[in-house]
């Protein structure tokens, strides 16, 4: 129980990289050759992931339609507008700058990984994880600026759609490459699947230190005050236990198998820090990506430490009872 409550791994290292950062951030030229290299590693990142995602993956999911199109509605309506509701009803809570992060995190698609580990663990549909994860991520390339720029709008926020061609050619573009050179390079993606998510991680990591350069420079530990993350912390855990207990209510009304309502449960609530990171770096300007990847910082931690908690205790008690019939899409 005790090591679930500790930080991930990885969020101690990105929580040193943001220390770095805020200590020696990188400035003037230094700061801008950063700039080229991560959104060029952002290119790379998306690309790759395009060569992964098998072709039949999407396919796949033609099976549990009506499990998908729930997954995407938890995903990209009800926390987004759980978040919305929130900014109205206390618009006072979180500064301005916060209520930004906390409408770039519900819009995010969700996570993959986690989602489907967590799903797994507790005994629920791994192949629907893996089709919806996948086809989240493939949607939020186009959806989440558009969706980000109506609720920053809704709570009051100007925000232009000038990030959407952004996003069309940081991520879109390469991802679309990357699954046309997966007749080639497929193979090749599987055999090296270990080395290519460490790359996803040194992605991220580069991808913090230079919004967080550029947020150290123009002062935000000054923005932050102690009172503000304190609030923070309350608020997004109160938004993560909001969106599990709505996924699992929307599972339960469609009539969904347990399996499936476990699926929706994880899938539908977590969010992304690995395509949220580069999106705040392309979408936003650099001094205020980091103050805006906050929210998404405390929200990735939390979901890990409740998503493993319950995980176990919806576990199923005979795991050999648990459905073997799925196929795993990864490899259609």
């Amino acid at each position: 129980m005790l090591k679930r409550l500790l930080p991930d791994p990885f969020i101690l290292l990105l929580l040193s990289v943001v220390l770095g950062a805020s200590l020696f951030p990188a400035q003037g030229r230094g700061l801008a050759v950063a700039g080229t290299v991560s959104n060029s590693a952002i290119f790379l990142l998306f690309f790759l992931h395009g060569l992964r995602l098998a072709h039949g993956a999407v396919l796949e999911g033609v099976r549990h339609w009506r499990l998908q199109l729930a997954i995407l509605l938890c995903t990209f309506g009800i926390v987004p507008l759980l978040g919305l509701s929130a900014s109205i009803a206390w618009p006072g809570l979180l500064s301005p700058a916060l209520w930004v992060g906390i409408f770039f995190l519900c819009v995010l698609p969700s996570t993959v990984q986690a989602s489907i580990a967590s799903s797994s663990v507790a005994g629920g549909n791994v192949a629907a994880s893996i089709i919806g994860s996948a086809t989240s991520n493939l949607i939020a390339v186009i959806l989440t600026p558009l969706l980000f720029s109506a609720l920053a709008h809704f709570g009051g926020v100007a925000m232009g759609l000038g990030g959407v061609a952004k996003i069309a050619s940081l991520l879109l573009a390469p991802f679309a490459l990357g699954q046309i050179a997966q007749r080639w390079l497929g193979a090749w993606a599987l055999r090296h699947k270990a080395w290519l998510g460490r790359l996803d991680k040194l992605t991220i990591m580069l991808t913090l230190y230079v919004a967080f350069s550029a947020a150290a420079n123009d002062g935000i530990w000054g923005q932050l005050r102690a009172r503000d993350m304190a609030a923070l912390v309350a608020f997004v855990l109160l938004l993560l236990a909001a969106a599990l207990a709505s996924c699992w209510l929307l599972g339960r009304s469609l009539g969904f198998s347990r399996q499936d309502r476990i699926t929706l449960l994880f899938s539908g609530a977590h969010k992304s820090l690995a395509t949220g990171a580069p999106m705040a770096r392309i979408l936003f300007p650099g001094a205020t990506a980091g103050l805006i990847i906050v929210p998404l910082m405390l929200y990735h931690q939390l979901q890990l430490i409740v998503s493993a908690w319950l995980a176990v205790r919806l576990a199923p008690a005979n795991p050999s009872a648990h459905d073997q019939s799925e196929k795993d899409p990864r490899h259609a």
